[in-house]
């Protein structure tokens, strides 16, 4: 059997949106493996067609990781145990797959496929040129498809080409405080960028909008966010902060009605287990590329703002203006617009 990696090294949401990519390859018969970086591992266990993740934090992606010669060596010889017979190599239209492509030669891997505006050289044997090969402006996951097929996979003829996820685990006890399980709102205030962040005065004031609207709510936040989510929820909402695997958010997520978030990670999460999303975006990035793919949305912030494309991790305008234009009552009408879109999607 074919063994072929597939890699990208970024956070949980990059990983998601290539899950159409990585089900195209599992349909060709190959055993598919995934390259993640430790933002984004937990997200690519979940990807149906995976059948294991090598985890690795490179110099070249993400935060500065700091290089190390000798880290890369030994992730050079994890990549020559495994015996890969092929790589394909999903980035972002701002990365090159050339540092990780020259990695994975060293391994021995023979066939590997990229997208590169620089030239390659013998890294890359299907090197594909962004702007000529395929245009740029398109949703991530499409992109990624659009590698992955220069690589010779096609998704299989039933693939609906939308996110998907392993089964979730039962999350009903953490959900136990809401009492007798009905429709709730998630609210999701965290991000791992600044820029990309509506302020928490906005989110606790959308709670009690929501909450006095006749709305429960569920406000959730990884391990380093308690604080941030024990504001936000008060005494209105179910606080789950801090309390939840990523497998068992993706449950938690699965169950709300709406889920409330920026650019970041769960927006993606909600859309894999569909579930309609109220975007907060902010336009730091393109949102037709980035945006919640495959389900209902409503996406809010100035999208013509000064920070526009800029990529900027901190927002480099006074007042952050692209999202605190947003009020929370608009967030509650784009709520409420959504509702009943709720229903349609929990069939696919």
């Amino acid at each position: 059997m074919t063994r072929v990696l597939v890699a990208r090294l970024d956070s949980a949401g990059d990983v998601l949106l290539a899950g159409p990519a990585v089900r195209a390859v599992a349909a060709s018969g190959a055993e598919v493996w995934m390259l993640a970086g430790p933002a984004g591992a937990d997200a690519a266990r979940l990807l149906p067609g995976v059948t294991g993740v090598l985890v690795a934090a490179v110099p070249w992606v993400g935060d500065a990781t700091p290089f190390d010669a000798a880290a890369l060596d030994e992730l050079v010889g994890r990549l020559r145990a495994a015996e890969f017979d092929e790589a394909v190599i999903l980035t972002s239209f701002h990365q090159s797959p050339l540092p990780l492509a020259y990695t994975l030669r060293r391994a021995g891997v023979r066939t590997i496929t990229g997208a590169s505006t620089d030239a390659a050289g013998d890294l890359l044997d299907r090197r594909l040129i962004p702007g000529e090969d395929f245009d740029e402006d398109r949703p991530e996951p499409l992109r990624d498809l659009r590698i992955a097929s220069a690589a010779g996979y096609q998704p299989a003829d039933d693939d609906d080409l939308l996110l998907e996820v392993r089964p979730r685990p039962d999350v009903t006890a953490h959900l136990a405080e809401l009492g007798e399980l009905g429709q709730f709102v998630a609210v999701h205030p965290g991000a791992a960028v600044p820029a990309r962040t509506w302020p928490a005065e906005h989110h606790a004031e959308l709670v009690r909008q929501l909450v006095e609207r006749g709305h429960r709510v569920v406000v959730t936040g990884g391990p380093g966010e308690r604080e941030l989510t024990a504001c936000v929820a008060g005494d209105r909402a179910l606080d789950l902060g801090g309390r939840l695997a990523f497998a068992e958010l993706a449950g938690v997520l699965e169950r709300a009605a709406v889920t409330v978030v920026g650019n970041t990670g769960p927006a993606h999460l909600s859309a894999a287990v569909g579930t309609p999303v109220v975007s907060l975006f902010s336009p730091v990035v393109p949102s037709i590329r980035w945006r919640p793919y495959g389900v209902p949305i409503v996406l809010l912030g100035d999208q013509q703002a000064a920070c526009r494309l800029s990529r900027a991790r901190e927002c480099p305008v006074p007042g952050h203006p692209c999202l605190t234009s947003v009020t929370p009552g608009h967030v509650v009408a784009a709520v409420e617009q959504l509702l009943p879109a709720a229903a349609g999607v929990r069939g696919r």
